[in-house]
């Protein structure tokens, strides 16, 4: 799959976060995909037909930009273009709960990526977020992402010490990545973007495409934190190993990750 989308290079249509636009567009060039980074409400239509996939991201969300992802994401549904929603920071104000709410309701969405607080905040469980961060709770994030896919009909995507991915059935842990990716700004907004490139190449299995995705993108993290443990240069290794690494290096980390179960 990481073969077909540098050779495609698909195009991906992101609706983001102000603060991550130009990380999230750089990551997908280098993964060897296409951005467009538009959000005019005049052009969100338009721009959604052409790509291969929409990426929704409410990270600085405003009245604007929630009319150009409800009217792109409503384009997109009707060409059977994938949707990636990313709830950033959904449960820190009623603004971002009610905007989601409106989305899921209003868009088909085939993958939702997500923090385990973002998670709980749309399952109304019980989390203390941190603003914009996952925070902490109660709540079995593995049990709750399989209620909340099962009962929206989407894949959920969750990102954390092991990232997990299930459809509400299937279910899969990706137990690669470093802590140092969190201390760049835009990490898991760019993944969302990353998993909806892959959903552009394999639309027909959104489940698959979502794994590989996060496989990828975990093994890269964890291999660019090898030389560089501090932000600034973790970032631009990061980008070089998204740029550079094959499918067979995610192979070689999976089979060292079973034999050391």
């Amino acid at each position: 799959m990481i073969d077909e989308l540098r050779k495609r290079k698909p195009v991906v249509h992101c609706i983001t976060n102000h603060v991550v636009s130009n990380f999230q567009a750089n990551g997908l060039l280098a993964i060897g995909a296409s951005p467009i980074m538009g959000e005019a409400p005049e052009e969100a239509a338009e721009l959604a037909s052409l790509a291969g996939a929409l990426s929704l991201n409410i990270g600085t969300l405003n009245a604007m930009s929630l009319q150009s992802m409800l009217i792109a994401g409503k384009a997109a549904n009707e060409q059977n273009i994938p949707v990636v929603l990313d709830p950033v920071g959904v449960g820190a104000t009623r603004f971002r709960k009610d905007a989601v709410t409106k989305i899921l309701n209003e868009v088909t969405i085939a993958v939702l990526r997500c923090n385990a607080g973002e998670l709980a905040a749309i399952a109304g469980a019980d989390w203390q977020s941190k603003g914009v961060d996952a925070g902490e709770g109660r709540a079995d994030v593995d049990e709750l992402a399989r209620q909340v896919a099962a009962q929206l009909g989407m894949i959920v995507a969750v990102t954390g010490s092991v990232d997990i991915v299930t459809d509400g059935e299937r279910f899969a842990e990706i137990p690669f990545g470093d802590a140092v990716m969190t201390s760049v700004t835009g990490t898991g907004c760019l993944l969302s973007a990353v998993v909806a490139a892959f959903l552009a190449i394999k639309p027909e299995d959104a489940f698959s495409a979502t794994v590989v995705a996060m496989q990828y993108y975990a093994i890269a993290g964890e291999r660019a934190s090898a030389g560089a443990k501090l932000p600034g240069t973790f970032q631009t290794a990061f980008l070089d190993e998204l740029n550079q690494f094959e499918q067979s290096e995610i192979d070689k980390m999976l089979k060292r990750k079973e034999e050391t179960v």
